[in-house]
């Protein structure tokens, strides 16, 4: 199997048979030797029928379907578990991706030894103020905190080395992401192509502004992820320790000073540098036990998928 195309969809009815036949007219022409992972997040119109028809004349196309809507990386995670491709691609199906892209992302992986290229869609056919604007600062906030130098961190259409698929994690929200989990894994060569941008032919988009806000903080969530989530000790117990240290330091200087300046004077509780030293030691001891507690679940984690598959055809 050379190629496997991972499409994650919710209601694109309008568009799977075209999509579906051009991608195939690609794989012809080129003599691919190939499979079709449709996974349908819930839809609710005829999508799912659609699907079903395709795999009865064609064995290449295969279709998993989730009980409920359950989100794009969910989608792409259980594709990733079933492709079986040298090389995988995904895309979305809304005929905004091109697949005649496919063809120079497969030879760019399986012959010039990257483990990913990503796509870049450099000339949009979005409004300007809802999606290109704030795409570009999403793009350069997360090419700062994560150092994967890449234009276009949430374009759908990606091709992987099957290694990389298969030893990443996708999970939450974190298909924006999937560049930077391989990064962390150890999948450094990663690069980049110009790919075409179609304006959408067919209903209407399914992400709102929310998701540059939901991308944001996904953002600093795998910021922490890649730089504790294996070792949370080493912030909140290096955290924890100094706010201790400063609470331990104010307590020293009043012990000092009611036992050998001021014997005579005010209450060292009427004074505000025992209510500083006692909340300081109180929130660093919460924050070594936070960083502690970290610890034992990262230790004792267990792997969790995050949907619930209620159909699939030729898996």
């Amino acid at each position: 199997m050379q190629l496997s195309l991972v499409i994650p969809l919710l209601n694109e009815e309008e568009s799977l048979n075209e999509l579906y036949d051009w991608i195939v007219s690609v794989m012809q022409s080129n003599r691919f030797l190939y499979e079709i992972i449709f996974i349908d997040d819930g839809s609710t119109d005829r999508s799912w029928e659609i699907i079903s028809q395709l795999s009865e004349k064609d064995p290449g196309v295969k279709g998993i379907r989730f009980l409920k809507n359950f989100g794009k990386s969910q989608a792409l995670h259980a594709g990733f578990s079933m492709a079986e491709g040298d090389v995988v691609i995904t895309m979305d199906a809304d005929l905004q991706d091109n697949p005649d892209e496919i063809p120079e992302l497969y030879e760019l992986v399986s012959n010039q030894d990257f483990d990913i290229v990503s796509g870049w869609k450099k000339k949009r056919y979005d409004s300007v103020l809802t999606k290109n604007l704030p795409s570009r600062l999403f793009n350069w906030a997360a090419r700062k905190t994560s150092g994967v130098q890449l234009h276009d961190f949430n374009c759908g259409l990606k091709a992987f080395r099957r290694e990389v698929i298969k030893t990443i994690e996708v999970s939450g929200e974190m298909h924006r992401y999937i560049p930077v989990l391989a990064k962390n894994a150890g999948f450094t060569k990663i690069g980049e192509k110009v790919v075409r941008h179609q304006a959408r032919k067919y209903g209407a988009t399914k992400f709102g502004a929310e998701r540059f806000i939901n991308g944001f903080l996904d953002l600093v969530t795998i910021w922490f992820v890649s730089k504790f989530g294996r070792q949370p000790m080493h912030l909140f117990g290096a955290l924890g320790v100094l706010v201790f240290l400063v609470g331990f330091a104010f307590s020293i200087y009043l012990g000092i000073d009611k036992l050998f300046v001021n014997q005579g004077g005010r209450l060292i509780t009427n004074r505000p540098q025992f209510y500083i030293a006692l909340t300081c030691m109180i929130i660093g001891t919460q924050l070594f036990l936070a960083g502690f507690l970290g610890e034992l679940l990262v230790r004792s984690k267990k792997r969790q998928d995050g949907y619930s598959i209620t159909e699939t055809v030729n898996i």
